[in-house]
This record gives structure tokens, C-alpha cells and sequence, in this order.
């Protein structure tokens, strides 16, 4: 299975007993113009949006960017509740572009920032000479970016566009069970994670690299 840009999820709209829901037409004098989409903000990263649908769940409420998100967080609240919190990073084995495996407990005591991106993916592209920037600065303190390709065809089109972008952090070829383990549904998607191999924050969608850059020096420097 190959991961697109911005893969569509199949999504059923199903109302959660306990829970109560409202389009906006009826919320709007109570609903932020703006907010992280509740949904949006865990699966990819997303900063603020236009709110068209809100939830409350426990007493709290939540905003949404469209209907089909508030839908799907009401199948399951937990699990996007949960995923905003730190949560053990699901570990892998995956081989490098030399064909040597390497795996997340290699990085064991670092800061890591795993990269999950594709050739196709001009955005992925686009940020990783920012990414090797932040390894640069901060690879002295027990910091690593770690990209993961996702393309099918593997080391034969990753090395030469590797070598083309002139990035020198470890790249390596994912497998399904990686990137499904991490709830990988579009690109780019990356994971900070502390020293204790717990994922802290999540980016992705139109990343924000001031805000992952601040994440990382944040978390480098008061570990």
C-alpha cells in the first residue's frame, strides 16, 4: 500500500451515545472563529482553523475543521484524547539506504525527530534542508532527524533524491507496519520524541517550522 499526499480516510458518520453534537449554524455564537481542528491537530499537526462543526464530550468542548472530523472523533474520543498525550513511540527496524538495519532503540537517550516523507511529496521535499539545519545545530546534544522514506521502489529512488536535496541525517525505507504503527495517513508527518521514547509532539499538514524548530530546541535543551 503507498501512502499519497493527503491520502483520503474512509470516514462513517456515527454519533456517540452521551456525546452531543451541533452544526455551526447552531453553535456559532458560542464557537471561536478559529481553533485546532481536534482531529486535524493529532492525525497531521495542524495549527488553527476555521471551525464548521463542534462536540461536546465530558463536559468539554471541541472544535472541528469539517463535519466528517467531528464525525470520526465521536466514533472514538479516546483515541484522539489519548494520542494528544505522551505515548510510547511504537518501535521499528527498518533498513538504510547502505542496506544496514537500524532501529528507533538505536537512538535510545536522544532527542529524535522522525521525518515520515516522500519523493512525491513536494512539501516533505521542501523541508527537509530546514531539517538538517536543526540536526546540524543540535545533533552535539544528543538530537537526530531520522527520514522515512515511504516510496515503494525503495533505495532506487530515494538515494538519488537524497543525494539531490543534500540532506545528511539517516534516511531510511519504511515498510507498512512503520508508518501504520504511527497512524501515518498523509505527508509530511513527523514525531518528536524525548529521550525516554516518548512521542511529545506531532507535525504535519503545512508544517509549521518555526513552531517544530522551537519544539525541538525546547526539549533538547531542558532534558
Amino acid at each position: 500500500m503507498k501512502i499519497r499526499y493527503h491520502l483520503p480516510v474512509i470516514l462513517l458518520a456515527t454519533a456517540m451515545a452521551g456525546s452531543t453534537v451541533a452544526p455551526l449554524s447552531r453553535m456559532a455564537y458560542a464557537a471561536p472563529k478559529k481553533a485546532p481542528c481536534a482531529v486535524c491537530s493529532v492525525r497531521e499537526g495542524a495549527g488553527p482553523e476555521a471551525v464548521k462543526a463542534t462536540a461536546t464530550y465530558e463536559g468539554k468542548e471541541y472544535a472541528f475543521c469539517a463535519v466528517k472530523c467531528r464525525d470520526e472523533f465521536l466514533k472514538d474520543p479516546k483515541a484522539f484524547l489519548k494520542a494528544n498525550t505522551p505515548r510510547p513511540a511504537p518501535a521499528f527496524s527498518l533498513k538504510d539506504l547502505s542496506g544496514n538495519t537500524v532501529s528507533l532503540a538505536d537512538y535510545r537517550g536522544k532527542v529524535v525527530l522522525l521525518d515520515f516523507w516522500a519523493t512525491f511529496c513536494s512539501p516533505c521535499v521542501k523541508e527537509m534542508p530546514r531539517l538538517q539545519k536543526l540536526h546540524e545545530a543540535y545533533g552535539a546534544r544528543g538530537f537526530s532527524v531520522v527520514g522515512i522514506a515511504t516510496d515503494e521502489e525503495g533505495a532506487k529512488l530515494v538515494a538519488p533524491a537524497v543525494a539531490r536535496i543534500k540532506v545528511k541525517y539517516p534516511i531510511l525505507l519504511s515498510d507498512p507496519s512503520a508508518w501504520q504503527n504511527y497512524g501515518v495517513e498523509s505527508l509530511p508527518a513527523l514525531f518528536l520524541i524525548d529521550r525516554k521514547g516518548q512521542i511529545v509532539q506531532r507535525f504535519g499538514g503545512n508544517v509549521d517550522h518555526k513552531a517544530v524548530a522551537e519544539a525541538v530546541r525546547k526539549l533538547v535543551t531542558e532534558q
